[in-house]
């Protein structure tokens, strides 16, 4: 029997997740771990554990999500870049680690906050700063 990823149970409400973005096929919602505030996981719907595997439509989809988002993010955090990673093994469902950043330091996941180490206040704030350039973007 299959168990629903975390992703899969935070697109379904089971779990609480910081939503920034949502379409049909690509949701995108703070990571718990972030290796600064903004950082943000893209996520197909489709519970598909490696993104090679995804179906090309879909990969286009989620890159058009994260260059949306990252764009978003610049904006949100005036960051001169977004960082975008795909790492695939922290959880069995493909996704795209988007966060603000000015170095190649900030992309070890070794300096990644805790969850319980993150002020809930600025990860609301962080959440509500890209959703709000994201509509500027729009």
């Amino acid at each position: 029997m299959h168990m629903a990823s975390v992703f899969t149970k935070i697109i379904n409400g089971e779990l609480p997740g910081r939503f920034v973005y949502r379409s049909e096929n690509v949701v995108a919602f703070l990571s718990i771990e972030p290796l600064t505030y903004g950082h943000t996981l893209v996520v197909p719907v489709a519970e598909v554990d490696r993104w090679t595997d995804l179906p090309q439509n879909i990969w286009s989809e989620v890159n058009e999500a994260s260059q949306l988002i990252g764009n978003a993010i610049r904006t949100a955090f005036d960051a001169p870049r977004c960082g975008y990673i795909i790492a695939g093994f922290d959880v069995p469902h493909t996704h795209i680690h988007l966060f603000p950043t000015d170095k190649m330091a900030d992309y070890d996941f070794r300096n990644a906050m805790a969850a319980d180490a993150t002020d809930p206040a600025k990860m609301d704030e962080a959440a509500e700063k890209i959703r709000e350039a994201l509509d500027g973007l729009v």
